[in-house]
């Protein structure tokens, strides 16, 4: 078991739905917080949450190299190595791909991908010298299974997946550990993103969205056992298990939920 009292956390899109529970319970677990967001209003309410705990809280831009470096940075000065590394910053939108601005595309993978791997290689350098670390990849039920509208954001959890699971392979025997977490819909602002190519809006199905709450607390429980997937709402749960399983079915279920998403777009219109 890790134990987490005094540790040092960072969090990328520490404003965000995930981002400010982290912030909360990442605090009473008794941890110290460098908090990350490229929203300073969003980032403001995370810095109340995180009160005497805050160690640095920081405006940065994760979808360019530059931002990557200004956090790292920005820490090094302020004598900070991270004890745990939460690549929680992402955003999303559904729509086929020959419809997706490629600007939009380029922007996804930049903050969904590239931006948990610059921050890992600025910072697990550091961990292994120390002897102790852990990465934590919040990727998405949508990195195991090719979903209707989102392949963009899948491509970009795909390989966050592999990156954190070739990750975890190399930083064996380091004292550095790696946790992958891959939520189905949850209640964040995620679920409001743009949707290009759609003649109907598109809206998630309420039976499929978790609470934010709940999916931290299960994040929270996989970084102190040191486990690699981290599956934490029932629906992830089931889902992966029926792609390992029954990888038949999954064509059935894109169809029904690409049929209840329409619906409830109707229903909201």
């Amino acid at each position: 078991m890790t134990e987490l009292s005094e540790k040092t956390v960072l969090i990328t899109g520490a404003g965000g739905g995930f981002g400010q529970h982290m912030t909360r319970q990442f605090r009473d677990a008794g941890c110290m917080l460098v908090i990350t967001d490229v929203n300073e209003e969003a980032l403001q309410r995370s810095r109340e949450i995180a009160g005497d705990a805050m160690l640095a809280s920081l405006t940065a831009d994760l979808a360019t190299a530059e931002g990557c470096g200004v956090i790292a940075g920005a820490c090094t000065a302020r004598g900070i190595l991270p004890d745990i590394l939460v690549n929680n910053a992402g955003i999303g939108f559904a729509g086929r791909i020959d419809h997706v601005p490629r600007e939009r595309l380029e922007t996804l993978m930049q903050i969904n991908l590239l931006a948990p791997m610059r921050l890992c290689n600025l910072f697990v350098p550091g961990m292994i010298e120390r002897g102790s670390g852990h990465i934590v990849n919040i990727s998405s039920l949508a990195g195991w299974v090719g979903s209707y509208g989102m392949t963009s954001y899948c491509a970009s959890k795909f390989g966050l997946r592999g990156f954190g699971e070739a990750l975890a392979v190399d930083l064996v025997d380091t004292g550095v550990g790696v946790t992958n977490v891959y939520p189905c819909f949850s209640r964040t602002a995620i679920l409001d993103s743009a949707q290009y190519g759609y003649q109907e809006q598109q809206r998630v199905p309420e039976y499929l969205i978790s609470e934010p709450s709940d999916v931290v607390t299960q994040i929270i429980k996989g970084v102190r056992s040191n486990r690699l997937h981290v599956f934490p709402d029932k629906h992830a749960r089931r889902i992966h298990y029926v792609k390992r399983f029954f990888p038949w079915v999954v064509p059935l279920l894109n169809r029904r939920m690409q049929d209840a998403a329409a619906a409830a777009g109707k229903d909201e219109s």
